[in-house]
């Protein structure tokens, strides 16, 4: 066995091999099919490895997982810089050469770094069908800014597809890379299933401006009333504070910049003043209704931007258990 004339897959298994079943075992579960049974048959082919060899292959695992670290750091420059440091510019130059394809960005990688309105409008010619799928692709937030710029009754359909969609085969996701990577730029390498559902359409609502969610909500509606509210179910929005147990109300306000409050509360039911003034003490009732009155008329985009980071918290502790919403079919849904 000569160390040079080695394959990627031969030097994976010698690793492998050499780090034990534990890791081995964690490594091969993120492999998919095609490469876990390339590796498999490299392992099952391993004869008596010469410990130079092992040792060798070691130290360029190690080496380019250091290099990878220092990418995430400060970037492919400050690898380079700190590898030819340490190893010389031709041992860095041949790693930086073996993580060059990990630099690229992929399918639909390439779309987090796009702007909504670039993106709304490559959608404009798209099918409905295509657009909702891409959407489910791209985290919530950018999503929500992407269907708030497109026209009202494409929001409309472009929703409508993502609650109803199911898995899509790695097939049809791969054509639309394609698609993608041709208006965008870059090279595929992914093989992907996804789903949509009323889940992902309503965390997406749960970020759109005000009118783009009242719009889709209604089109839903109309087309489909048990879908609607299945989504209108799994969204939560400000006026849903009322929702909240005592304790969890203030485990939310402990998490809140009081500036965040007065603005968010200019426009809120008494309900919801209510529910947030019983779970203060009187001097911070007092300094948040002064402050209210203190900063005068608020744009009401400033009063739904306040009121939309306040969810986020409310959603995030949500997820780390720390809060429960009852839902909005009210006390009846309260597990005591």
């Amino acid at each position: 066995m000569i160390f040079e004339e080695m394959t990627p897959q031969q030097k994976a298994a010698v690793a492998l091999v050499a780090f034990g079943t534990e890791v081995s075992a964690l490594v091969l579960k993120g492999m998919g099919e095609a490469e876990l049974e390339k590796i498999t048959v490299e392992i099952a082919n391993l004869q008596d490895v010469p410990p130079d060899i092992e040792k060798r292959v070691i130290e360029e695992c190690h080496q380019i997982f250091m290099a990878r670290q220092y990418i995430s750091q400060g970037g492919v420059d400050f690898a380079n810089d700190i590898l030819q440091k340490a190893l010389g510019s031709g041992k860095a130059k041949e790693i930086m050469k073996r993580l060059e394809s990990s630099f690229k960005t992929h399918g639909f990688s390439l779309l987090k770094d796009i702007d909504p309105k670039q993106l709304a409008g490559f959608f404009q010619n798209e099918h409905p069908q295509t657009t909702a799928l891409i959407l489910t692709q791209l985290n919530p937030n950018q999503a929500a800014a992407v269907l708030s710029e497109l026209p009202p009754e494409f929001q409309a359909e472009v929703s409508l597809r993502v609650a109803l969609m199911e898995k899509i085969s790695p097939e049809i996701l791969n054509d639309i890379e394609d698609t993608l990577e041709e208006q965008f730029g870059g090279a595929s390498e992914q093989d992907l299933s996804i789903s949509g559902g009323a889940k992902s359409i309503a965390e997406i609502l749960n970020l759109v401006d005000t009118s783009a969610e009242k719009n889709i909500l209604q089109s839903l509606e109309a087309e489909d009333p048990d879908l609607a509210a299945e989504v209108k179910n799994m969204m939560f929005v400000f006026d849903d504070i009322i929702l909240l147990d005592d304790r969890s109300i203030q485990a939310v306000l402990k998490e809140v910049e009081t500036k965040d409050l007065s603005v968010a509360l200019k426009a809120a039911s008494d309900e919801v003043k209510t529910k947030i003034f019983a779970n203060v003490s009187e001097r911070v009732s007092s300094m948040i209704q002064e402050e209210m009155e203190f900063m005068g008329p608020t744009r009401l985009s400033d009063v739904e931007a306040a009121q939309s980071r306040i969810v986020e918290v409310i959603r995030r502790l949500e997820e780390e258990g720390q809060v429960m919403i009852s839902g909005r079919g009210g006390k009846e849904d309260i597990i005591v």
